[in-house]
């Protein structure tokens, strides 16, 4: 669905002089304006708040003052058709000045004074402004995998970054440019946030380009659906009570609204509700056919059949999509992080209704983001439960299994149709070869170990599984359990070549990956029930240790969720007695795009004891570092990737590199 700007009023001879100039402007050239905004906003608003808000920072444009920049005019303004200009003022520096505002607009959603709540919207946000849409929501088409991760990597760094990547690669802004209107529009440190803009675009402008030119960045080109007509029914249903007790009383109420938060365990209070549409027909459910997934080219839930011994028990069915719809009262629902406890706006595909551990289980996948998991006690006595788990763009290993039953101490899985082979193995034991694993004919597993929370970390237990040489020949991929559904993919990058092309994560089922997880693996630890779906361990470096003829190892270990953020640790493992010895870590960052394919350089520093016992602050860098320097308590330089200056022992330093591409960056830690 196209969206246009509603022609705006044609200005009269008493309008402000540049204006008409600038309206012409702003309608001739809307779609790259708000394709730019759109890019700026915050990406917290949601997808339908970002397209409105996009449109409305577009059309704020107009007033106010927006004069253009000096020195800015003429880069990467389009040129106006001919006849298309009314007025004498220049188009090319009306286009600068309406661009400049709608930057300006886009960065005050993300600013908040310091005394304003933090979970309150900042005050640009809650203006009142126009287009506003009631009863639909609106997204951009949604893209292919590199521009949905293009899109998770600009959520995990700040709007002037975002601003920046777009003047230069949308609008063609050279580096001076882009700082000078960054600064013009009240960012504080436009220069660091070009270096960010181009750590992110990396060296293949073009191909970034491409990708923020592409539907899933288009909020001019959206499609529609439904809001929650239940929410909005139980809104419009409190509204009227109020309105009666309101009458009644003489008095006001105050309204709150509940929502569920990310991570939530216990019971969930709510109502039993009736879903129009047939969403909650058993009759109604998708079921795939069982030899679907040989022959399509979506190798996902989506190619799942149901399984199970009571696949027809219409009873039950109906009680877990009714619990769905509203979970009684002492029900326990679990959520991943970013999972919206709603009821299906659609009949969800079932993939397993059966018992087991005593519980009649039923997964269902809702189309597209998320899978529900409902169990119920066969004895009669007990409470039901709900896990909900997100599991968007899933795909031949993040779609591998789904937990049936679980216990403190071991899970039950549910394979894909199209895993081959099944076998498990201890992640601290990587010379140990991989035991093979039962599978029932409905393709649950025998009780699989599960990692012991707090428990020392003595093992790691992980899933090998192989898929059908049907959709992919020799390919063989771990899994492990960090309590959410679906269990986390895990890969391996390894260590830069001589001469050798940037590598790409691949299985972590060789000699080498399994050598490093076992160094790493008690991190894993820490992402428990955070929603991850996949962890990479890379090797960015390998530093020969001053006064020996040992060389270490640093490894940026980084978890992506399925809501977007990523968490990176960088591990420095140094040599040991024991191949399973923790590597230390160094950096534990939060909500960035580092170590990822937006984020291709990382530098990090450490303190280490030599076994003479002399300190040093070592550093070192990815492939694409061309020099290191430390400052600080200690100073020093070097060429290349790593660097070692001796230190007295807790010197404060900083870590800074130079890229081959000129660039800088600063240390992770």
């Amino acid at each position: 669905m196209p969206l246009h700007p509603s022609p705006l009023r044609i200005l009269g001879h008493g309008a402000r002089p540049g204006v008409k100039e600038a309206e012409a402007a702003l309608v001739e050239h809307y779609p790259r304006l708000v394709r730019l905004a759109y890019l700026t906003l915050p990406p917290s608003l949601g997808r339908h708040r970002r397209v409105l808000a996009a449109h409305a920072a577009v059309q704020r444009a107009l007033h106010g003052d927006a004069r253009p920049l000096s020195g800015t005019v003429g880069e990467g303004v389009p040129a106006p058709r001919s006849g298309d200009s009314p007025g004498d003022g220049p188009p090319t520096a009306a286009y600068a000045g309406v661009r400049l505002r709608v930057v300006r607009i886009s960065l005050a959603y993300g600013r908040r004074p310091r005394w304003w709540p933090g979970r309150v919207p900042a005050p640009s946000a809650l203006r009142p402004s126009v287009p506003v849409v009631r009863g639909l929501r609106l997204f951009p088409r949604a893209g292919g995998m590199d521009e949905f991760a293009l899109d998770r990597a600009l959520a995990d760094v700040p709007a002037p970054v975002r601003a920046a990547l777009g003047l230069r690669l949308l609008e063609s802004l050279s580096d001076d440019g882009t700082r000078a209107l960054l600064a013009e529009a009240g960012v504080g440190d436009p220069a660091a946030s070009v270096r960010a803009a181009a750590h992110v675009a990396g060296n293949d402008h073009d191909r970034v380009r491409r990708m923020l030119r592409s539907d899933e960045f288009d909020p001019c080109t959206v499609q529609t659906r439904p809001s929650d007509l239940l929410r909005r029914r139980h809104r419009v249903r409190a509204g009227a009570a109020a309105l009666v007790l309101l009458a009644v009383s003489g008095g006001g109420l105050a309204l709150s609204a509940d929502t569920g938060t990310g991570g939530s365990r216990g019971p969930f209070p709510a109502p039993r509700v009736t879903v129009p549409g047939g969403a909650l027909d058993p009759a109604a459910l998708l079921r795939t056919a069982p030899g679907q997934w040989a022959d399509t080219s979506r190798v996902d839930f989506s190619a799942w059949p149901p399984r199970g011994g009571r696949t027809d028990d219409r009873k039950l069915l109906e009680r877990a999509l009714g619990s769905w719809a509203g979970p009684p009262a002492d029900a326990t629902v679990t959520t991943t992080p970013g999972t919206a406890v709603v009821p299906p706006a659609q009949p969800p595909r079932l993939l397993f209704a059966g018992e087991l551990g005593g519980e009649a289980v039923v997964l269902f996948h809702d189309g597209g983001v998320r899978v529900v998991r409902y169990a119920e006690p066969l004895s009669g006595k007990g409470s039901p439960a709900l896990d909900f788990a997100r599991v968007d763009d899933a795909d031949v290993t993040t779609a591998a299994a789904l937990a049936v039953s679980r216990t403190a101490a071991s899970a039950r899985y549910l394979l894909a149709p199209w895993v081959a082979e099944s076998t498990t193995r201890d992640l601290l034991a990587p010379d140990t070869p991989a035991r093979a694993l039962g599978v029932d004919g409905d393709g649950i597993t025998a009780s699989v170990p599960r990692p012991e929370e707090g428990g020392g970390c003595l093992s790691w237990p992980v899933m090998q599984l192989r898929s059908s040489e049907k959709i992919v020949e020799k390919h063989a991929f771990l899994v492990t359990d960090l309590g959410d559904i679906a269990p986390v993919h895990l890969t391996h990058t390894p260590k830069p070549g001589a001469g050798a092309p940037a590598r790409q994560p691949r299985e972590a089922t060789g000699p080498e990956a399994l050598t490093g997880w076992a160094r790493t693996a008690c991190s894993l630890e820490g992402l428990r029930h955070s929603g991850v779906r996949a962890v990479n361990n890379w090797q960015f470096a390998e530093q020969p240790l001053p006064g020996t003829r040992s060389r270490a190892d640093w490894v940026c270990t980084r978890a992506d969720t399925w809501s977007g953020p990523g968490r990176v640790l960088v591990q420095f493992a140094e040599p040991a007695t024991s191949p399973t010895a923790r590597a230390e870590v160094v950096s534990d960052r939060r909500n960035t795009a580092l170590c990822s394919r937006f984020g291709q350089h990382v530098v990090a520093g450490v303190h280490w004891r030599s076994p003479t016992g002399s300190w040093y602050v070592l550093a070192a860098g990815s492939r694409a570092v061309k020099r290191i320097e430390v400052t600080g308590s200690v100073r020093g330089g070097a060429d290349g990737p790593t660097l070692a200056v001796r230190a007295p022992r807790g010197t404060s330093f900083r870590v800074d590199a130079e890229l081959r591409d000129g660039g800088t960056m600063s240390s992770a830690g």
